[in-house]
């Protein structure tokens, strides 16, 4: 029973609640539109999407451009790279400077510049090899120096090389003195002299190359007539292999020929000489490295027939230990 005389305090409490809302739309349209049927839902989800214009393809499509942009530009308004230069291109002297200081004025300075950019003179001097040599029969030394001094295309180079038993007379001895010339960025022509020390006295005429080969081998290859008339070459190739920053293996081959026996020599035609060895280095600074290593040497042909008339094997293992310098 207290539930039921509940009910209309509840709802009188809310119609007093709901009454100055009505009070606010006083005098406006209350009446509910009827609902609409909604639309079926279009197969196409931009339906009622309004469609944009595509954009034109010209981007300044619709800007005002001015009245002289638009018209075309002709073809023979457009300089051609073909066109030759005028003709007055090539009037003066050959040097624009000349024209203003004079040509003696400038000569100086041109000879001065020459020689700040590359004909100034330098010096080097290397000992590529100053060994001991451990063989059957006897222990040996051999030295192979060589220096040079002038510039990038002119220089004077000075070699010597040679080879003996310890407590004897250098078996070989020679010195040579050459022109070398650049003929190209990676070889040098030389020409000079050759002067022997030891065995028969020989002088000879010297002409060769000496560069950098492809694959970077170090060739010195040159060709020698003596006073005597004798024909003979060398050629010398290296390799500087680099194992680390301060450790270098370096093969290296060597072989002489001659046009013709030299008995006095115990040189036989053709083929004389071929030694071939390694040697494995270690740079205690770029300037010294003390190596070891091994070479082989034969002599071949009638070259070897006159080392066996003399006692002498043709063939020989040496084990080597040196140092290599230069500043």
């Amino acid at each position: 029973m207290r539930i039921r005389s509940a009910v209309p305090g509840l709802v009188i409490a809310q119609l007093a609640l709901v009454q100055p809302a009505w009070a606010q739309h006083a005098g406006h349209d209350m009446t509910m539109p009827e609902p609409e049927t909604a639309p079926e839902a279009p197969s196409d989800p931009h339906a009622h999407h309004h469609a944009e214009p595509e954009p034109a393809s010209d981007p300044h499509a619709g800007h005002a451009m001015p009245h002289k942009m638009a018209m075309p530009v002709e073809e023979s308004a457009v300089p051609s790279i073909e066109t030759p230069p005028p003709p007055e291109a090539g009037s003066g002297p050959a040097r624009a400077a000349d024209a203003i200081w004079g040509a003696d004025a400038m000569k100086a300075s041109r000879t001065a510049l020459a020689h700040e950019m590359g004909a100034m003179t330098y010096s080097m001097v290397m000992a590529d090899r100053l060994e001991y040599r451990a063989h059957k029969g006897g222990d040996s030394y051999l030295w192979d120096v060589q220096g040079w001094y002038g510039g990038d295309i002119d220089r004077l180079w000075i070699k010597s090389e040679g080879e003996g038993a310890f407590g004897e007379k250098p078996e070989d001895a020679e010195v040579q003195a050459l022109w070398s010339h650049a003929i190209g960025a990676w070889f040098d022509l030389q020409a000079g002299v050759r002067q022997d020390f030891a065995g028969p006295d020989r002088t000879h005429a010297v002409i060769g190359i000496q560069g950098l080969a492809p694959y970077k081998f170090e060739l010195d290859a040159a060709a020698f007539v003596s006073n005597k008339g004798d024909v003979t070459a060398r050629i010398e190739a290296e390799l500087d292999q680099r194992i680390t920053q301060r450790l270098v293996l370096q093969p290296r081959g060597e072989i002489t020929l001659s046009a013709q026996d030299i008995p006095e020599l115990g040189v036989g035609s053709g083929l004389d000489k071929a030694e071939l060895g390694i040697r494995l280095r270690y740079e205690v600074a770029r300037e010294f490295a003390p190596y070891i290593g091994v070479e082989r040497e034969w002599r071949v042909g009638g070259s070897a027939d006159y080392a066996r008339m003399r006692g002498e094997r043709a063939a020989a293992t040496s084990f080597v230990a040196g140092i290599r310098a230069w500043f």
